[in-house]
């Protein structure tokens, strides 16, 4: 069974529609920030992975699935894992519960690609990133 990262949040005004529902793009604010915090978990802060491994990670792809509505000042667990490491690209996986009563509001996929910092050509992903993931992936 995979590990989950997951983070807590509360659904804010900002998040919300004038009816006090989730706007489907804030969803993405929370799969960032825990993509965030589950590299920051294994020891790799966003700074620290484009500078030692000389990359960065665009997203190529991004792909959201909406069951329920989350409403203002809902408290969300966000949870993210890798859903597959390829050799030049990974996926992480998104699924979203309302903390009180652990329904599924949503799911999300980021596809993302290592390119080099210096020509944004295509690389290898680092063995030394894969490994450390290893602890959040399938």
């Amino acid at each position: 069974m995979t590990e989950k990262f997951s983070i807590q949040e509360y659904v804010r005004w900002s998040d919300v529609d004038y009816a006090g529902l989730i706007c489907y793009g804030a969803y993405l604010r929370f799969f960032e920030m825990a993509e965030t915090e589950l590299f920051r978990a294994v020891g790799l802060p966003y700074g620290k992975v484009f500078e030692d491994y000389d990359l960065w990670l665009p997203r190529v792809q991004l792909h959201s699935e909406f069951h329920h509505p989350a409403l203002l000042d809902d408290l969300l667990t966000v949870s993210a894992f890798i859903g597959r490491i390829g050799n030049k690209s990974l996926t992480l996986n998104f699924e979203v519960y309302r903390a009180k009563d652990e329904i599924l509001l949503a799911e999300g996929r980021f596809i993302m690609v290592a390119v080099s910092r210096k020509d944004f050509k295509s690389m290898a992903l680092p063995q030394g990133l894969i490994e450390k993931l290893a602890r959040f992936s399938c």
